[in-house]
């Protein structure tokens, strides 16, 4: 989904086309150009071809794990856990991928009957019969059972915190149908991460994991609204909720306020961590692109949300950068 195409452009919305191609991937990408044919749709159904998701399912992740490195170096003088948490970082980006894939795989199932009455996404491989049903539900279960060969490889507190993951994801698919806040459902289980990476150090939580996670929720808000104002006029038409629905005119003054949540409760995660300045400074930058993503967004443009939406990876790199730079000057004093 965030490959840019030859010529800088996705393809207009609906229009997949009848070598399976998706309509809301971008022309070129890697799954299309060079996976195995037999493979091609079971990773357009993982969303292989848009890894934007995954970018922003691991970030929180590695965020957490940054701060909780940050807090136990300072307080044991050790910098010994760093291999350790580099292998860490590696396992998060490995259990990004498959569990986001077996999301993305169990919502297309569920939603299926839906997603044959969207433009943008009836191309998708089970509405366009690349994929049978109980093939994506079997995808979904081998996924999964990845996903938890990587979680066993923490501490016992982080298996079950891990696990206890799985109610949200069971849910979120069907609350479209019944809130005008799905993406608050979202927030809640696509950052479980900024809990998982803390308690993989530390074997515990502690209010630093809680405010970066409570910021993680508030982004993931603002950017799947972006996101959502995309399908708008489908899912009135199908009776489907959503937070782009829900804030209508005042979309703008949302994400805002959402954004500004989201650099409090970050801040409050830094500060309890003690990171020394650098998070400060990538804090300061994510303040100046969010004020970019409101100001310039055009709600009934399809390409401008999708372009805003995917610049959260931006978002991504620049506290990563951050937290980076304070955990060298820590190990390094």
């Amino acid at each position: 989904m965030d490959t840019p195409p030859i010529d800088g452009r996705t393809r207009p919305s609906g229009q997949g086309s009848d070598d399976g191609t998706v309509a809301d991937a971008a022309r070129g990408n890697w799954v299309d150009t060079y996976a195995p044919a037999s493979l091609r749709p079971y990773l357009r159904l993982a969303r292989a071809d848009r890894p934007i998701g995954m970018w922003l399912l691991v970030f929180p992740c590695w965020w957490s794990l940054a701060l909780a490195v940050i807090v136990y170096v300072k307080a044991s003088g050790s910098a010994g856990v760093a291999i350790t948490a580099a292998w860490y970082a590696v396992l998060f980006a490995i259990g990004a991928f498959v569990m986001r894939g077996a999301g993305c795989a169990y919502n297309d199932y569920v939603d299926r009957d839906f997603d044959a009455q969207v433009v943008r996404t009836r191309s998708r491989p089970i509405p366009s019969g690349q994929v049978a049903p109980k093939a994506a539900l079997a995808f979904v279960v081998a996924l999964s059972l990845v996903g938890l060969a990587v979680l066993v490889q923490f501490n016992h507190f982080t298996i079950v915190l891990g696990i206890a993951s799985l109610a949200l994801v069971a849910v979120y698919p069907f609350m479209k149908r019944y809130t005008y806040w799905p993406q608050l459902v979202l927030g809640l289980t696509f950052n479980w991460g900024a809990l998982v990476g803390w308690a993989a150090v530390h074997g515990e939580l502690s209010a630093a994991p809680l405010l970066l996670y409570a910021g993680c929720v508030a982004w993931t808000i603002a950017y799947d609204t972006i996101y959502a104002h995309q399908d708008k006029e489908d899912d009135l038409s199908l009776g489907l909720k959503s937070t782009a629905i829900r804030f209508g005119s005042k979309t703008k003054m949302w994400l805002a306020g959402l954004y500004a949540a989201a650099l409090v409760f970050w801040s409050g995660a830094v500060w309890l961590a003690g990171a020394p300045i650098a998070t400060y400074l990538g804090l300061g930058a994510i303040a100046a692109h969010f004020a970019w993503q409101v100001r310039s967004l055009d709600m009934d443009d399809p390409d401008n949300c999708l372009t805003r939406f995917k610049a959260n990876r931006t978002v991504g790199w620049m506290l990563t950068a951050g937290l980076l730079g304070d955990l060298a000057v820590v190990m390094a004093r």
